[in-house]
């Protein structure tokens, strides 16, 4: 019914690599829930104590315990934000970067309404002031403290990801930063990416995020600013830590293309693209296993970080965070985002390989969602549909149905700079090698370390991520660009064998809304093409069949739209009747029973398509009753966009719902004839 909608991706909330947090002793593991016993208030009451140690003991333990999210509520009713703000600027170190450490995790662990509950209660003033004295102390605080790390910068680090977790979540915070200069100092902390690629890292997150949809910071960039991330992009570190770092260089770079000089702007597209090229080069499977036997070496060679020092050291094991809950929604300028609820900014110490695993599928992951704001970058709307014209009778096309709605089918528009580097990279071949499951010895790794558990979802994950990005770059390419017909039909195979390849059709919401949704973009080019259709009737039943139990409304408007790919192609061949009955029937059940008004009318828009035309869709249209079916839900469809529509839809929405009322009431008219005939 409408143009299948790249999506845009927003960075996630937070989803750096560390947490240094050394000073936190022991804390009973055991919830308690009544007044008299919350550990809250006890802590709270230590930050007050003369003595720096127990000032630290108490931040750090406040920044072990608010990992525990139903712990959270207890210290924000004792104004645990204001008291420790000041804990931000106090004299000893240790307690500045425990202060800072426990408001992260704060922020980390509370969500949108903490991060915007914690800029109420101005944590962003000392927040700023420690940013700033972090800055002019990098020069002067060289000698190595603390561990033989520079304690300023830990102090920093910890610092620049709570204000990137509270800037990702509160548009108040963005504002703030927008105006109070911090642009310079996030980039000095990017620009010690020699001496401290951990602060980098945690910094170019932090500058990926706030130069986002942010025409305020962008009006006021300089040309240092530019500099320093041409910079890290053009180093040549082979770690994957600067691998991590170079991709959001690019990916801060390419929300930045705006404001760059326009003599330089074909250049550094061309750095960029090729900067997520090099990341997607990279072999997770082979990688994460020899990673992980590097870790059994070391681990051999030198006594393990035990798990009494991971809790003494304030970061939750692993293996309680890999099981990740389904993703909150916060807000981010207006819009309504879903957050990544990536949790390995937790990860323990002494897990340099695991961490290098993380930052590698991070910068896989960061990669493929920047190619796909490229290949959206000009389209304005997030909402499923496009906006539509109206139902105006001078819409009306040569079969009598609104060409408003078919003309959505077009592709989106891709400027020919992007174009031309996306192609000279080869990115769509690299993005349909990582839609392939993940490799079999890495998954390994996963199901037999607890501790590396987490990665098998991060895995999953970067497959979602590609399908989506393919969505996007078939949305935006013609057959050409993409290698013809054959290179079509082999992408066509390879996505019905990641679908049909196993005993049944995969449940995961995540991939399958990213697989579907390539899918039709994928059958609708072949459709267009002329090419032969790879599915058979019995895979498009159980397809169809699994889409109607997801509750994505996405998967289900996908899953009726390739019916309706399907069917229409199948209506111009001989032999076909039977199933274009079995299609018509699918359709005309999700029409009628759909809980959705955009389903429903993806299904009607379908049923248009599949029977407008030919001796094989008037013969099934007949055997299966579709004119006075069509006639029965007319009424219906009608009353369930007068009760429904206005406070559930969105404009667009119901403008394109009003076109299918109109173009339900044209075709029943069409097929009156058809039986006159």
């Amino acid at each position: 019914m409408g143009k299948s909608k790249t999506t845009k991706f927003k960075r996630p909330q937070f989803n750096a690599v560390g947490l240094p947090v050394n000073a936190v002793k022991e804390v009973d593991d055991e919830e308690e829930h009544d007044e008299d016993s919350c550990p809250a208030a006890e802590f709270l009451e230590k930050l007050q104590s003369p003595s720096a140690d127990m000032r630290e003991f108490a931040c750090a333990s406040i920044s072990r315990v608010v990992q525990q999210s139903q712990t959270i509520p207890g210290f924000l009713q004792r104004d645990a934000v204001r008291r420790l703000g000041p804990m931000l600027l106090d004299s000893s170190l240790g307690v500045r970067e425990t202060a800072t450490g426990a408001l992260r995790n704060l922020s980390a662990c509370g969500g949108q309404e903490v991060c915007e509950d914690m800029v109420k209660h101005d944590v962003m003033t000392p927040l700023t002031a420690l940013l700033r004295e972090c800055c002019a102390g990098f020069e002067s605080s060289l000698v190595p403290m603390k561990d033989e790390k520079n304690a300023v910068e830990d102090i920093a680090n910890e610092a620049v990801n709570l204000l990137w977790n509270l800037c990702e979540s509160s548009s108040q915070a963005l504002s703030m930063f927008n105006k109070s200069g911090l642009l310079d100092a996030v980039v000095l902390c990017m620009e010690r990416h020699q001496h401290n690629v951990e602060l980098a890292i945690s910094a170019a997150h932090c500058l990926h995020t706030v130069t986002e949809d942010n025409p305020e910071l962008l009006c006021s960039l300089n040309t240092a600013v530019v500099g320093a991330l041409e910079k890290v992009l053009l180093s040549s570190q082979p770690d994957i830590a600067h691998t991590l770092l170079r991709t959001l260089a690019a990916g801060t770079l390419w929300n930045m293309k705006g404001s760059l000089p326009a003599a330089s702007q074909a250049q550094t597209l061309s750095t960029v693209v090729a900067t997520l090229s090099q990341c997607l080069d990279l072999d997770a499977g082979t990688l994460i296993p020899h990673l992980r036997q590097e870790e059994e070496v070391r681990q051999r060679s030198s006594p393990a970080v035990t798990d009494a020092e991971d809790h003494a050291a304030g970061e939750l094991p692993v293996e309680e965070m890999d099981e990740e809950e389904e993703a909150p929604k916060h807000k981010r300028n207006g819009k309504s985002v879903k957050a990544d609820n990536d949790f390995s900014d937790l990860l323990p110490r002494g897990k340099e390989e695991l961490r290098e695993a993380t930052a590698l599928l991070t910068a896989q992951q960061t990669s493929l969602e920047i190619i796909v704001n490229m290949c959206c970058s000009d389209d304005p709307s997030d909402d499923e549909w496009e906006e539509e014209s109206s139902s105006d009778e001078s819409d009306m096309g040569p079969d009598g149905l609104c060409d408003g709605v078919s003309n959505l089918m077009s592709p989106l528009c891709l400027s020919a700079e992007v174009h031309g580097a996306l192609i000279n990279h080869s990115i769509p071949a690299k993005v349909l090698q990582k839609t392939e499951f993940p490799r079999k010895e890495a998954l390994d790794v996963c199901h037999q370390n607890s501790s590396w558990r987490s990665l098998k979802i991060k895995m999953h994950r970067v497959q979602s991520r590609a399908l989506t990005c393919l969505h996007s770059i078939l949305s935006t390419m013609d057959a050409k660009s993409l290698g013809g017909p054959a290179a079509l039909q082999d992408a066509a195979q390879h996505l019905s064998t990641l679908v049909f390849g196993a005993a049944e059709i995969p449940k995961d919401e995540e991939f399958l809304e990213a697989v579907i949704s390539a899918m039709r973009s994928l059958l609708q080019m072949i459709a267009s093409q002329n090419i032969p259709q790879c599915m058979t009737p019995q895979q498009l039943m159980s397809l169809s069949e699994a889409a109607t139990r997801c509750d994505v409304v996405s998967v289900r408007v996908n899953a009726v739209a390739i019916l309706g790919i399907t069917g229409s192609t199948l209506a111009k061949e001989k032999g076909t009747a039977e199933t274009l009955q079995m299609i018509g029937n699918a359709l005309l059940a999700v029409a009628t029973k759909d809980a959705d008004l955009v389903v429903n009318g993806e299904a009607l828009d379908a049923l248009f398509d599949v029977f407008a035309d030919g001796d094989e869709a008037e013969k099934a249209a007949k055997n299966i009753q579709l004119l006075p079916a069509l006639k029965a839900l007319q009424p219906v469809f009608k009353a369930k966009i007068r009760k429904e529509g206005r406070g559930k839809y969105s404009p667009q929405q119901l403008c394109v719902l009003d076109n299918i009322k109109v173009n339900l009431r044209r075709f029943i008219g069409y097929l009156e004839k058809v039986v006159k005939k």
